[in-house]
């Protein structure tokens, strides 16, 4: 397959990552992270996403992209080049099959492969030590957009006692289910492919949705709609500044907030069911 490839030259920090972290709401393949920016890679099929890129990065602030054309990429080379081990505050490392084994802490091994998620992203390092926070023992959970899988092998590691994992890209399905059992978790993880109305009908005492704000709000009545009683809503993928958008969302549907954190410009916000709901 040929691809265009976008080379956006942006010194490294907070602006590559939110740039690319917008970018893969498109139809990107991959990205790789260079000293004097970053390239994605979008499909040649795919080539009327470039303006909806070029707006991105306007909005970013970042100027003088350029496109090309290439031909197939070595995705697994490309992202054993890029990707290193993930530190969560101390209690686990996230890291690929070819790092060496974590001494002495429990470790979630993690091939990407087209898929996005590697733990690198503030969003998902929050929503992993969210988890970690919480525990996940005896809970039923629900990986809304679950990627390559972190949060659910996250969960099944804690103790959950089953994980249903959704997430509306095949492929993402298919590295979902590789890494489930390169982690020993895949009998306790059953992957759908779908939106939230996958599971419709079942319920849960762990909710986790890390995607973006436009699906979180319009998801958000599903969500509390499948939370258990006594249960936790956990959501990532906006900034700090849309918090509050999220927050007024959940609201209507019920939910309040109990926690968060807050990294690098991003928020990952904890809801429960309000006082007055499930009564």
């Amino acid at each position: 397959m040929d691809y265009l490839e976008l080379h956006a030259r942006v010194a490294p920090g907070d602006l590559a990552e939110i740039a690319t972290a917008e970018l893969s709401e498109l139809p990107f393949e991959g990205f790789t992270i260079e000293e004097d920016g970053f390239r994605g890679y979008l499909p040649a099929d795919m080539a009327s996403f470039r303006d909806a890129a070029d707006e991105i990065l306007r909005r970013c602030g970042i100027a003088g992209a350029e496109w090309s054309e290439v031909g197939d990429r070595n995705w697994n080379a490309e992202w054993e080049s890029g990707f290193e081990p993930v530190d969560i505050d101390g209690r686990l490392l996230i890291r690929a099959p070819f790092h060496a084994a974590a001494e002495g802490r429990p470790e979630i091994v993690i091939m990407p492969d087209m898929s996005f998620g590697t733990g690198h992203h503030a969003t998902t390092r929050m929503m992993v030590g969210l988890i970690l926070d919480t525990g996940a023992a005896g809970r039923r959970v629900l990986d809304v957009g679950c990627g390559t899988g972190i949060l659910s092998i996250a969960a099944a590691l804690s103790g959950a006692s089953e994980v249903d994992a959704v997430d509306i890209d095949p492929r993402s399905c298919d590295n979902c289910r590789s890494n489930a059992a390169m982690n020993g978790a895949e009998g306790r993880i059953r992957v759908l492919c779908g939106d939230v109305s996958a599971v419709t009908g079942r319920r849960y005492d762990m909710i986790l949705a890390n995607i973006n704000r436009n699906i979180l709000q319009h998801d958000m009545p599903s969500y509390a709609a499948a939370l258990e009683r006594g249960g936790v809503l956990f959501v990532s993928g906006f900034y700090d500044t849309d918090a509050e958008a999220v927050i007024r969302a959940a609201a209507e549907s019920g939910l309040a907030p109990c926690g968060g954190r807050h990294l690098d410009g991003w928020a990952a916000l904890a809801f429960t069911a309000a006082p007055d709901q499930r009564e």
